[in-house]
């Protein structure tokens, strides 16, 4: 896959602290990597270090970086590694070029889920490593992988769930149907229709519990966790990600509702 952009350039080497944003860290990180594929010259050894360093180190872009990036630590690995790979200069700027594409359009584009940092501030507030690595999954996968997008986005909500029922020492089955982990926590939260008078109340809490079983359905439907017939559909990137949307929100609703209510 080729880039639909053309590569940023820098007419000099840059100091890391004159990049304002990770698109133009990335950027640079693939430029620094062509330039010493290529014999250019124009390569700084600390700079690949740090980026690297940088773009392994953040979550949401660690998936994202090319494989041989993680195991090549310095420049001089990396081109024991490249000049073996391929032997023409075009060749390797072509690799690289593809292999940044999905870290480069994810910072580009992929920061579009409304109210991400709000939903993922909310997430961290649970401590749960699990939990976050799961919402970083769900996005990564919406444009490449939509039906793992969507098993991971009913993982997310079943995830929140158990944590809410292990945070009020509340037991439930092993594998519990996601509709039924719901009713419970529900219960607690004071979230269940019956527990309200008002008209719009019950109608936006039966709505929350629909949506509920809406993707839990979508994912036995949609999603990778089941075996497929001769005659199944793919979901494309829209449908995942209003299934990632859709979760997010509502583990933010959960979440924020636990955290009233026991506070």
């Amino acid at each position: 896959m080729s880039l639909d952009f053309a590569p940023f350039e820098f007419p000099d080497l840059p100091e890391l602290s004159d990049l304002e944003t990770d698109f133009e860290r990335a950027e640079y990180l693939q430029l620094t990597l062509t330039n010493h594929a290529t014999n250019d010259g124009n390569s700084n050894n600390e700079h690949y270090k740090t980026l690297r360093r940088y773009f392994l180190d953040n979550p949401n872009t660690k998936s994202l970086v090319p494989d041989w990036v993680r195991t090549k630590r310095d420049l001089a690995h990396f081109w024991q590694f490249i000049k073996q790979k391929f032997p023409s200069y075009a060749e390797r700027r072509e690799f690289i070029w593809d292999e940044f594409s999905p870290l480069l359009e994810y910072l580009e584009q992929g920061n579009k889920t409304p109210h991400k940092t709000i939903i993922e501030d909310s997430l961290d507030t649970l401590s749960s490593e699990y939990v976050n690595f799961i919402w970083q999954k769900s996005m990564q996968r919406i444009k490449d992988d939509p039906e793992g997008a969507i098993t991971s986005a009913r993982t997310l909500i079943e995830a929140v769930l158990k944590h809410i029922l292990d945070e009020l020492n509340i037991d439930y089955q092993e594998n519990p149907d996601l509709h039924e982990l719901y009713k419970i926590v529900a219960e607690e939260l004071n979230l269940t229709p019956e527990q309200h008078d008002e008209k719009i109340f019950k109608q936006i809490l039966g709505s929350c519990s629909g949506l509920i079983s809406g993707l839990g359905s979508l994912r036995n439907s949609f999603g990778d966790a089941h075996g497929k017939g001769s005659k199944s559909y793919s979901p494309s990137a829209r449908h995942a990600e209003l299934a990632v949307n859709l979760a997010g929100s509502m583990c933010l609703f959960l979440i924020k509702t636990f955290k009233a209510n026991t506070h």
